[in-house]
């Protein structure tokens, strides 16, 4: 074999191990406790927690939205959204929200919420202009 092509088999799979590196902690799911560890932005998942209620006041700013949540670790967090409150959010089963842990508070900057149908199981994606679209 030749000197040139162990060397390109060599940066190929160099380039692979840092290709799927890359895309190795993207598809998980994390909780509030690793999200306030890091600056970078976490998929949390998790339940409204109902008995602390919600917080959105159109009147005085239609883009703030507050609400708490409990991650599958049990810990409950305030969670802040800039945007519109999403169209049935008191009817999601489960949420997915997108963000980032600052001072003690999860900002999302997009909420995924499973909504319970007997047809329809698909998580909607709320986008920060309060229009929902189907989560692929």
């Amino acid at each position: 074999m030749k000197k040139s092509a162990i060397i390109g088999l060599i940066t190929i799979a160099i380039c692979v191990c840092f290709l799927v590196s890359l895309n190795a902690d993207t598809s998980s799911y994390s909780n509030f406790t690793e999200a306030a560890k890091d600056s970078r932005e976490f998929h949390v998942m998790g339940y409204w927690e109902k008995s602390k209620g919600t917080h959105y006041d159109p009147q005085k700013d239609a883009n703030h939205f507050s609400f708490f949540m409990k991650d599958q670790n049990g810990m409950v967090n305030k969670v802040v959204y800039k945007g519109t409150k999403p169209q049935d959010f008191e009817r999601s089963e489960k949420l997915v929200l997108i963000g980032e842990m600052k001072a003690g508070t999860f900002y999302a900057s997009k909420i995924l919420m499973k909504c319970p149908s007997k047809y329809n199981n698909d998580l909607v994606e709320v986008k920060q202009d309060g229009k929902v679209e189907k989560y692929n």
